[in-house]
């Protein structure tokens, strides 16, 4: 008998900002500020238990699902500082921000994507769906968020 291989589900949304992208970035880094400002419903009590800005920034978080709250610790990286901001969670799910370059040189493309770990197997399949009924719209209303925030006049 082998071991249950472990497929990665990948959740992701995406949209274009009407701001540069020195200023959306640095409130998706900050999670003293403007991380929080961001956050859909569904997320509560962010707590910053290391650093604040960037790399190193260590967070706890709550996030409803269907009446029942499930807690998530993470620490931030940067791989590329400016551009990517990393999320890892203790469950071993993964939460990239993404900021590129939009259509206009005043825009940004932001995209959130998350790798969740699911057994493979028709409940692997299921679960992985089941994800990405779920996050893809508490995404989109986090990317609404962002883009609010950023257009508005406390921004940055």
């Amino acid at each position: 008998m082998g071991t249950k291989k472990t497929d990665k589900h990948v959740i992701s949304a995406s949209v274009i900002i009407p701001a540069r992208r020195d200023r959306v970035y640095s409130i998706i880094a900050n999670y003293h500020d403007g991380h929080p400002r961001i956050l859909p419903k569904q997320f509560s009590n962010l707590m910053v238990d290391e650093g604040g800005v960037g790399a190193g920034t260590v967070i706890r978080f709550q996030m409803s699902f269907f009446g029942k709250k499930q807690s998530f610790r993470g620490v931030v990286t940067e791989p590329e500082p400016g551009r990517v901001l990393v999320e890892t969670y203790e469950d071993g799910s993964v939460t990239s921000f993404i900021v590129d370059p939009g259509t206009a040189p005043a825009d940004s493309r932001v995209t959130i994507k998350t790798e969740l770990p699911v057994k493979s197997g028709v409940l692997g399949r299921i679960a992985g769906k089941v994800a990405g009924l779920l996050l893809r719209p508490i995404y989109t209303a986090e990317l609404q968020n962002l883009a609010r925030v950023a257009t508005g006049p406390f921004g940055g």
